[in-house]
């Protein structure tokens, strides 16, 4: 719960510094009055759009193509739009929406772990979906949310036993970005068979480029050739134990250049021109991930 207050009190300062910069402006200097409010609410666009000219440049040299200037055009107005509504609305107000299912109809079940600087909440279309069919599930929050990924291990793991215990089944562990690292964290520490599969959204398998900025411990830890990486790419074993599938994007703004977001052995699965929040709300992605849990 601690990133719902977080973003929740973020969300609600930002609004008043804009009612507060409107009232004292407003009467002198319309002008100034709409530029500063500009600057409040599509500054983030600008942050954004630093990212993928980064990502356009780190993977220029990647194995795998990037994506055109057209499509990270594209996928930069999708992102602003996205990235709002999952850290300002999703995350902070509605965490708690759509509560934990635990369907005991013998059918597989899904366990959904985050990435970084999230919570649940920015699942609740996946688990809107879940809920309507009738499925077991558990949205896992992981905290604290600045700790090690290690950290996290537990938390996954009742997470697995609650869905296990509901259907008789091992579940479908679905990760977007950081979470991806958690689940293969969990991973060392369990016996493959407790997983069916895990999908991995926009996960830095390889560490990411940009994470070199991070000053938070798993921040650092998602370093390219950084020390916990190695260790848990030096295990070998991982998609030996459960088959993953590893789904990326050749313009995604936070995990870059994209080959770093794949595994050897693994069902590497490709979605062009996608930023990395959008790209976890792709119809098609959710269809066919979901379509494995039968």
């Amino acid at each position: 719960m601690m990133i719902a207050r977080l973003q929740r009190w973020l969300v609600l300062a930002s609004l008043l510094i804009a009612a507060l910069w409107a009232r004292y402006w407003w009467s002198d200097s319309p002008t100034i009055a709409l530029l500063g409010l500009c600057v409040l609410f599509f500054g983030h666009s600008a942050f954004l759009a630093i990212e993928f000219f980064a990502s356009y440049r780190i993977g220029e040299s990647d194995p795998i193509p990037r994506a055109s200037p057209r499509q990270y055009v594209r996928a930069w107005l999708a992102e602003c739009r996205a990235a709002p509504r999952v850290f300002c609305w999703q995350q902070p107000f509605r965490s708690r929406a759509i509560p934990d299912q635990l369907a005991r109809d013998g059918r597989r079940g899904a366990v959904l772990i985050h990435g970084f600087v999230c919570n649940r909440g920015f699942w609740n279309p996946w688990l809107r979906e879940l809920q309507a069919d009738g499925r077991a599930f558990v949205a896992v929050d992981l905290e604290p949310p600045f700790g090690s990924i290690d950290n996290y291990v537990r938390t996954i793991d009742e997470a697995v036993v609650r869905v296990t215990a509901a259907t008789g089944r091992p579940p479908l562990l679905i990760c977007h970005s950081m979470g991806g690292l958690a689940a293969r964290a969990w991973l060392r520490e369990a016996d493959g068979m407790r997983a069916h599969r895990i999908v991995t959204i926009a996960t830095p398998h390889k560490g990411t480029w940009l994470a070199r900025f991070g000053r938070t411990t798993n921040g650092r830890e998602m370093r390219m050739g950084g020390e916990w990486l190695q260790k848990i790419g030096a295990e070998k074993v991982t998609v030996r134990q459960v088959p993953f599938t590893c789904w990326y994007s050749n313009s995604d703004n936070i995990v870059f250049p994209p080959s770093v977001a794949t595994l050897p052995e693994a069902d590497n699965r490709l979605v062009a021109g996608r930023g990395h929040v959008e790209l976890a709300f792709v119809e098609r992605l959710r269809r066919e991930t979901l379509s494995l849990l039968d």
